[in-house]
């Protein structure tokens, strides 16, 4: 089954868009005698500067909405640190994780029992009724007033602050990569003060990364072909083909190489089945966005392409959350190089 058209829609705007790169984050310091001792305590106020646009919180959120997107990025990241009890509408599901037990948890999430727009997303007065004190969006897109939401002016005058995650600020990921993931980390670990708990968490995963890394380091790279299941973006074919973003970063580490890294300057091919038929896939990595049996879509394109030497070896894997930005890539990581080069493990 195809995807619904505006579903895709807000997944290509999410994911598909020419590169740019967000703003740095950094703490801000308070200035003056008790409110400097006051900061040293408790490390606000706490001041980003995200895309271009400066965010200063004096405490914690405690009203966190957290917008579509077509991603679990944000929703993740927050549930990884332990937030969950700050979120009052959470828009993002892939319907499965990698991780157990955080698609029962997302779904137990509340939703603001808000009405969607054609995007499958919050619409300004909604966004404005929820009475957030922080809304969180994969990109600016979540904040365009064109698309019916509301944008960060709107939202500070009613005293929300706004966060667009790491490449997201011109809609654009086709440059993401895992270091996005520990960026995303570690600005919510300041936002909500629970910076050592979000190092504790990068750590964990570049020590995972690296071993992983080190096991595959003198192997063949096979070409892999990464794409999400049963969705379509485009008008052919293979829409849904990643080119460029993390997936690359996240493949590389894991000992492998993307057959269609230039396909397209953008995050997406949208690709005819004969330039697909063409191509010598070594590997399949299937990425579920709410689809219930990925592995049946990986199994009918190797049906489909017995030539190619991933149908001879039934070379695949299916992957949810830990391949997009979020929380998870080592989980991608290991889980890509496991099938790419069993016999290193």
């Amino acid at each position: 089954m195809s995807m619904h058209r505006p579903a895709a829609a807000a997944l290509a705007a999410a994911l598909c868009l020419l590169t740019a790169a967000c703003g740095s984050s950094s703490d801000g310091k308070a200035s003056g005698g008790t409110t400097e001792a006051a900061a040293s305590k408790t490390g606000y106020p706490v001041t980003l500067d995200n895309c271009g646009q400066k965010e200063t919180f004096e405490k914690a959120p405690s009203r966190v909405v957290v917008m579509n997107g077509a991603s679990v990025a944000e929703v993740s990241t927050l549930l990884a640190l332990g937030l969950e009890d700050r979120i009052v509408a959470n828009q993002q599901t892939y319907g499965m994780s990698e991780v157990p037990g955080r698609a029962a948890a997302i779904k137990k999430l509340p939703t603001g029992n808000v009405k969607l727009n054609d995007a499958y997303d919050i619409p300004r007065e909604a966004m404005l009724g929820l009475r957030p004190d922080l809304v969180l969006s994969t990109t600016s897109y979540g904040f365009d007033e064109k698309n019916g939401f509301a944008t960060r002016d709107q939202l500070k005058q009613v005293g929300a602050a706004s966060y667009v995650s790491p490449q997201g600020c011109d809609q654009d990921t086709s440059k993401m990569t895992i270091a996005d993931s520990y960026r995303l980390l570690r600005d919510m670990g300041k936002v909500f003060g629970v910076g050592d708990k979000a190092e504790k968490l990068i750590a964990a995963s570049e020590k995972s990364i690296a071993a992983v890394t080190d096991k595959v380091k003198s192997e063949k790279k096979p070409k892999v072909m990464v794409l999400f299941s049963n969705m379509s973006m485009g008008g052919n074919a293979f829409s849904s083909v990643v080119a460029k973003g993390i997936y690359n970063d996240i493949l590389t580490k894991a000992g492998g190489a993307n057959a269609f890294e230039n396909a397209s300057k953008t995050s997406f091919a949208d690709l005819s089945k004969e330039k697909v038929a063409a191509t010598d896939v070594d590997a399949l990595v299937v990425i579920a966005y709410n689809d219930p049996n990925p592995a049946a879509y990986a199994k009918s394109l190797l049906k489909e392409f017995p030539q190619w030497p991933a149908a001879k070896k039934n070379a695949y894997v299916t992957l949810s959350d830990s391949m997009y930005l979020g929380p998870s890539n080592d989980l991608a990581v290991r889980k890509v190089a496991e099938m790419l080069h069993p016999d290193a493990f």
